[in-house]
């Protein structure tokens, strides 16, 4: 466990909820471990969700779902504040950490603060996160007002330079790195994390190293590297995987091991790049349930399509009412046989 990590994990014991919420809190735990036990299709309360506030976006992102056909049919809005903190409301007793995070750009939704706000209320220890592209037009900012309230950060960046303009479409790396020097110096001292988080592929893999440089000259602590999910990507065949298996990536693999020995101010929590080829290692049918800015729940954050499945809207009924449907249940059901639905054709968990 890494500093951040066992820094969260304490601000929660030391901030869990009180009295009543509390009683509900530990029987919730404890109700988690029975439903494991006896491999039910049900699940307890959630421990941690992701809240899609918008699917808007300032940039095209070559990594990201919502520029192939998926993404270009979905609908775009931004959530309703009132019915976010409805969800807020039906959740918080039970949440370990929140993700403001989805398909969107999260700074992009003119309410973000009032909610942050509205969940430290409800309780402090509730873990915050959220993804940015962090050049988002006045980001500087709106997130100056959420330095400490905001527990981790986590900028998406995908490479340096030229190759950070050419996969992060419309955006420009000297902003970026002049926000990020801005939000580094702003951050120092306070409890928000700065991360930075690549999606590796082949047009950028080559910069895992030089990642830890930068990162390290910017005093930025923390480094994920992830895989590309082509689940809702449309035009790139599965064989893309077999690239992370390949001499060439494997010598630049080795490399960044050797940089991040060379960098220990540098904490790299993910940089896993081979592919499961099991339903069963999937997580989300279990955790981290996304709720999409109009209320839909589907199956994951990689493909955060409801026009494709969906298990329910919790606008229309309760959080718990979506999440044990008939629906998710059969879902969780085809998990516990190895199955996956054709839903999950080319993600890097079954592929």
């Amino acid at each position: 466990m890494n500093q951040r990590k066992f820094r969260k994990a304490l601000k929660r014991l030391l901030n869990l909820p009180k009295g009543k919420y509390f009683l509900l809190y530990a029987i919730n735990k404890i109700r988690h471990l029975w439903l494991k036990h006896t491999k039910s299709t049900s699940v307890a309360h959630p421990f941690t969700i992701m809240l899609e506030l918008t699917n808007h976006c300032n940039l095209a992102c070559t990594t990201c779902a919502r520029e192939y056909k998926y993404g270009k049919e979905m609908d775009k809005g931004n959530m309703d504040i009132e019915k976010a903190k409805k969800i807020i409301d039906e959740v918080w007793p039970y949440l370990d950490s929140i993700g403001l995070t989805g398909m969107g750009e999260t700074f992009l939704y003119k309410e973000l603060g009032e909610i942050v706000d509205y969940i430290r209320n409800k309780n402090k220890g509730i873990i915050i996160s959220v993804s940015t592209n962090a050049v988002a037009p006045d980001f500087i900012n709106k997130f100056k007002n959420l330095i400490g309230k905001i527990d981790t950060i986590q900028i998406s960046i995908d490479g340096l330079n030229e190759v950070y303009e050419s996969i992060r479409g419309k955006a420009n790396f000297n902003t970026l790195d002049k926000n990020l020097r801005t939000l580094v110096s702003m951050a120092k001292n306070s409890t928000t994390d700065v991360m930075l988080n690549m999606v590796v592929t082949k047009e950028n893999y080559h910069h895992m190293p030089l990642l830890i440089k930068y990162a390290k000259e910017l005093n930025i602590k923390y480094v994920d590297f992830t895989m590309f999910n082509l689940a809702a990507v449309t035009n790139i065949e599965p064989t893309y995987y077999s690239f992370y298996q390949s001499e060439n990536f494997r010598k630049v693999l080795n490399e960044l091991e050797q940089t991040i020995q060379n960098s220990p101010e540098v904490f790299v929590n993910q940089r896993n790049f081979k592919t499961d080829k099991s339903f069963r290692k999937c997580p989300f049918p279990w955790t981290h349930f996304y709720i999409c800015w109009n209320g839909y729940v589907p199956p994951c954050c990689a493909k955060p399509f409801p026009k494709e499945l969906h298990f329910g809207n919790v606008f229309e009924s309760t959080v718990m009412e979506v999440l044990n449907s008939g629906k998710f249940k059969e879902f969780r059901n085809l998990w516990y046989k190895n199955t996956p639905p054709s839903f999950c054709k080319k993600c890097h968990f079954i592929t």
